[in-house]
């Protein structure tokens, strides 16, 4: 394995599946993507209007998760100067981006966290986690909340 690529949204789980995958990167020598999907939200009401965001919305959010991201990556490469560390920021559905990223970049496994819904939950929210797994064509860790 030489890529390990690591769905984050900017939370303790994924935090703690970003901290499983520096720890097996650095076991087998792998390098760790970090990739945080967002999407622009867009409204449609009953009656056929929509609220569609601005240009400026979206470099506005765009920009935002660039920051957390930055963050996130700066504060691993501190404590983990041993791996190779990238970002990438992608716009999209969330599972389907982690899905064609990993197939993009030749990721050997995903790694991500998951909230450990019960079947009411995941029946009423969905999860990505869950969505990844069926879909993806490399082997997925998942690693819990704590």
């Amino acid at each position: 394995m030489k890529t390990l690529l690591v769905a984050h949204d900017f939370d303790e789980t994924s935090d703690r599946a970003l901290d499983q995958a520096i720890d097996l990167a650095r076991k087998l020598g792998a390098s760790v993507k970090v990739l945080h999907v967002y999407s622009v939200p867009i409204y449609a009401f009953p009656e056929g209007s929509a609220y569609i965001p601005s240009a400026a919305d979206a470099a506005q959010i765009a920009d935002a998760a660039q920051r957390h991201l930055d963050h996130v990556l700066k504060t691993r490469r501190a404590a983990s100067p041993d791996i190779t560390f990238e970002g990438l920021l992608r716009a999209g559905m969330t599972a389907e981006e982690i899905c064609k990223q990993a197939d993009e970049i030749d990721a050997d496994i995903i790694v991500i966290g998951t909230h450990g819904r019960g079947a009411i939950g995941r029946a009423i929210l969905g999860s990505v986690a869950q969505q990844v797994m069926r879909h993806a064509r490399q082997p997925v860790l998942s690693v819990r909340s704590a």
